[in-house]
């Protein structure tokens, strides 16, 4: 049986990014993952970018049930430290907007930085192994893989959410958990797009597949978010559907102001007055594609000429276009979802070190716990805070 003082499982952001901090400290690290190779979720992050941190990264950008823990280890490690190193890898990189930090090249810029971490301070990276038991040891732990036996002192969990499972994505990190009696919070898929069944609103996406609209607001549950909406063959997707996502309920009506930048009952009434021989989806061919606003005009208003309109009409029409309401059929579930909300319950771990207060020496970083951030480079700055305060204490 071979030891090694750190044992990670997960060769994934927050797997690499302790290892290589853990090692830098002098630590001899092993480092497993039961995939082939490491990164694959950094590797098609970001429409193959990734969005590797956000400028105005806080605590307030990210979803717990225990909203306080995210705060020490984000304050510790900052989006600008993990700049620093992509700097000091000389990757390239831009604002994308929001705040959103992307590689100019390719995501495999990060895994690779990553990666030269990890080999420069000698980590013992492992892939193909499977754990197939752990066992609790006095100061340790055993692992039984496929690869054969090791212990260790300190045993990290970096195994992620449920999130795409064709990249790899399993709940082993959940079972971990409950193996040694934590808590585990329900989990859900998080950063996904909706499906939409009523007939006639999934013929009106449908219709509209592939077509987006630009800073509409998103609202669900007292909480909005003001981004682009893009209409599938299955329902809606897009920057503000993602992120409201995270925060709707099966059940619950989602509202779209569609153009939240024009005061559309003066609007509408001016136009009226200039142009009253305009029909209504004439007008709105200016405001999106022509294709929707014929869509729109027929499914949901009668369009004709604008001086055949009342002000209660044109008030109504207004009214529809900045309050769109519907309910979703459901969501397209961890096979797209970005995130996994939900998972191991952050009250039964240190904010400061990540260790298990369950069980001494056992730690749990990144998506397996109960922090999910917002879209646009948030969880990977999750990943990076919680894997180096681990890593100062492993």
């Amino acid at each position: 049986m071979s030891f090694f003082p750190v044992i990670i499982i997960g060769a994934g952001a927050a797997g690499l990014m302790c290892a290589a901090q853990a090692a830098a400290r002098g630590r001899q690290v092993l480092l497993l993952d039961h995939a082939n190779k490491p990164g694959k979720k950094i590797l098609m992050s970001g429409g193959g970018r990734c969005n590797f941190t956000n400028m105005y990264c806080e605590p307030a950008n990210f979803l717990s049930h225990n909203p306080h823990f995210c705060k020490s280890a984000l304050a510790r490690y900052s989006q600008w430290d993990f700049v620093e190193l992509v700097v000091k890898h000389d990757v390239p990189y831009h604002e994308k907007k929001l705040g959103q930090l992307f590689c100019d090249r390719k995501a495999s810029d990060i895994l690779n930085l990553l990666l030269a971490e990890c080999d420069e301070h000698g980590v013992d990276l492992r892939l193909d192994t499977s754990i197939e038991t752990i066992t609790k040891l006095d100061g340790g732990y055993r692992l039984h893989t496929s690869a054969g036996e090791f212990s260790c002192e300190s045993l990290v969990i970096a195994t992620g959410g449920l999130s795409i499972p064709t990249l790899g994505a399993t709940g082993f990190g959940y079972q971990v958990a409950k193996q040694f009696g934590h808590t585990l919070l329900p989990t859900r898929a998080g950063l996904v797009p909706f499906t939409i069944t009523e007939p006639q609103l999934k013929a009106l996406c449908t219709e509209l597949s592939g077509t987006s609209v630009e800073d509409c607001v998103v609202s669900c549950n007292g909480v909005s978010f003001k981004e682009n909406i893009l209409f599938t063959h299955r329902g809606l997707s897009g920057p503000a559907i993602l992120q409201i996502s995270s925060y709707w309920q099966p059940g619950d009506a989602i509202s779209i102001n569609l153009l939240p930048h024009i005061d559309l009952p003066a609007w509408l009434a001016s136009q009226q007055q200039d142009r009253p021989n305009s029909e209504l989806k004439t007008l709105l061919a200016e405001l999106f594609t022509k294709k929707m606003a014929g869509l729109l005009a027929e499914q949901w208003f009668v369009s004709k000429p604008l001086k055949q309109y009342t002000p209660a009409e044109l008030e109504a029409v207004a009214q529809k276009l900045a309050e769109w309401t519907l309910v979703p059929a459901g969501t397209e579930g961890y096979r797209t979802a970005e995130v996994t909300l939900g998972g191991i319950d952050t009250r039964e771990v240190s904010s400061k070190t990540m260790e298990s207060q369950k069980s001494p020496g056992l730690y749990f970083i990144g998506e397996v716990l109960d922090v999910t951030g917002h879209l646009g480079g948030f969880n990977f700055q999750w990943a990076w805070a919680s894997a180096h305060a681990a890593a100062q204490f492993v």
